[in-house]
């Protein structure tokens, strides 16, 4: 344990969250949030993202195409559309706050307590960011699951299926909340080593005065 220092959990903390950051980014624009294959035409897949329609066919290939009215989509695609943006957004400003922040950097370089405050903000964020990632996931994870198994519906019909994007949205999440975590963790850290160095300094400023005393006592 003697190389896990705050200044490398710090960085651990980043390189984490911008993981987590960027494989959310991909989430968002990937058009794999739902895929639908009809038994009638097996050579046709669907794919249903936030901002594209695509249709792939043996022939043609993958044909995307955005869609045309934001209010024609499903609530569930609309509302995730709001939320994969605030979290894109608070992901973004925790790795910009979280780098001023960190040990080595220069800038703030006086201002030790601004720094802590800085990581700490920027562990709140990601956490934000992560828990925006997850939500709008699992609600559509939920509504496909629910209209994939509503018996109101003709067996024949096709019917929209999970696709890769959840995974990697879930991952992403995660990912966020856990570099959000680990800079707590680094906050944690550091305080403690600045009250074992305190520790230490009070100590032998003590041995250092009693040793005077003596010596002028003799």
């Amino acid at each position: 344990m003697v190389f896990l220092t705050p200044k490398l959990m710090q960085r651990t903390a980043l390189f984490v969250t911008f993981g987590g950051f960027f494989t959310s980014l991909m989430t968002m624009f990937i058009p794999f949030w739902k895929t639908m294959n009809s038994d009638l035409n097996e050579m046709e897949n669907w794919f249903s993202g936030l901002f594209h329609m695509c249709l792939y066919t043996e022939e043609v290939g993958i044909q995307c195409k955005a869609y045309e009215s934001v209010l024609g989509l499903p609530w569930d695609l609309q509302i995730s559309r709001v939320i994969m943006s605030v979290s894109m957004g608070t992901g973004g400003l925790a790795m910009v706050t979280a780098f001023l922040g960190l040990d080595g950097v220069q800038v703030f370089a006086g201002q030790p307590d601004f720094k802590r405050g800085l990581l700490i903000f920027s562990g709140v964020l990601a956490w934000v960011s992560g828990l925006t990632t997850l939500a709008p996931i699992s609600i559509v994870a939920y509504t496909t699951v629910v209209e994939f198994w509503d018996s109101g519906f003709p067996d024949v019909m096709p019917r929209w299926e999970i696709g890769e994007a959840m995974f990697s949205g879930w991952f992403g999440g995660l990912a966020l909340v856990i570099g959000g975590t680990l800079f707590f963790i680094a906050v944690c850290m550091g305080d403690f080593d600045q009250r074992s160095q305190s520790a230490n300094d009070g100590a032998l400023v003590k041995h250092r005065t009693q040793h005077y005393l003596k010596t002028e006592v003799l």
